[in-house]
């Protein structure tokens, strides 16, 4: 093998840039031609491909989003899409690529995979919700952002004695609610991982200001429902000054944690590695701090899981 390519796709996250400089600084370490792609799938099938040296991902592991761009692409999912894709693949010389995203590359990722082109899937996305690794690069920013945004909240909470719903990202997965309000101390976590009733927050509220408690913090997982229509129920049934906020994409931006600059940079340089043993159609990923991968079809496979004893324990700590 002689020249790999990279590229982002979907979600950007933060730690997707060192993780482009680890693949691009192991590959060229190993002589490999190294080559960018530009807008995820979209630019693939574009032809928007830039050979990459050491300069190109010279002062870019510090930063947030990807210096390669992302795009989402409907058409990559069709076989003439994906057809294109590898004709532009060939056409630079290209024999094998690492995907940087979350499940949808990695599902783009899969099928140039059958087509019988190798490629691994780097796991980036803000939610932790591939299967396959404990961590995905980009949530422990994403968390630690979060939870300096909820400390700040609940300053205003407690002086205005309010009661804040706090909405954050987690379409399918709870994980960025769940750690952030176990590390808050809300007073309780609603995550789709989980069945809840509306009666019981209302419950431990009441429970709340039976003892005197003036203020809470309520943490809701995007998935379940809107933070706005939990903030209305609980003003109308307990008469509560109720406030909401919607952290929105704010969750995605920023300089990456130690944490996800050391991950991403470890993950990259291990799918060059597996690229340079043949190794292809699988996902790299973390378990207990020792690099590990799967068979992209097996990861993809997988439902995302979540660990329901942090979640009893978070409701047995905001008693």
């Amino acid at each position: 093998m002689k020249r790999i390519g990279v590229l982002t796709s979907g979600g950007d996250s933060p730690g997707m840039n060192a993780a482009i400089r680890a693949v691009v600084r192991k590959g060229i370490y190993h002589n490999l031609e190294v080559y960018g792609i530009y807008y995820g799938y979209a630019g693939l099938m574009a032809g928007d491909i830039k050979k990459m040296e050491l300069g190109s991902v010279g002062d870019i592991i510090h930063r947030g989003g990807t210096m390669l761009y992302t795009a989402r692409s409907e058409e990559f999912k069709t076989l003439e899409g994906q057809k294109k894709g590898i004709e532009q693949l060939n056409k630079f010389g290209i024999e094998g690529l690492v995907v940087i995203g979350g499940d949808g590359s990695f599902r783009g990722a899969q099928k140039l995979t059958e087509h019988g082109f190798p490629t691994i899937g780097v796991p980036g996305t803000i939610d932790n919700d591939i299967p396959g690794t404990d961590f995905t690069i980009g949530f422990d920013t994403a968390l630690n952002t979060v939870i300096d945004a909820i400390d700040k909240i609940r300053d205003t909470a407690t002086s205005h004695e309010r009661t804040y719903v706090v909405e954050v990202m987690g379409r399918h997965a709870g994980d960025l609610a769940l750690w952030s309000g176990l590390a808050d101390g809300a007073e309780t976590i609603v995550i789709p991982e989980a069945d809840y009733e509306m009666s019981d927050v209302i419950a431990r509220l009441k429970r709340g200001q039976d003892r005197g408690k003036k203020h809470s913090i309520i943490v809701v997982a995007e998935g379940v429902g809107s933070g706005f229509e939990f903030g209305e129920r609980i003003k109308k049934e307990m008469n509560l000054e109720t406030r909401v906020t919607v952290l929105g994409h704010i969750q995605r931006g920023g300089s990456p944690t130690a944490f996800d600059r050391v991950l991403a940079s470890r993950l990259g340089a291990k799918a060059v590695d597996h690229l340079l043993t043949g190794k292809a159609g699988i996902t790299v990923g973390i378990e207990k701090n020792e690099l590990v991968y799967h068979d992209i079809d097996e990861a993809l496979s997988r439902k995302h899981t979540i660990d329901l004893g942090m979640y009893t324990l978070s409701q047995e700590l905001s008693i």
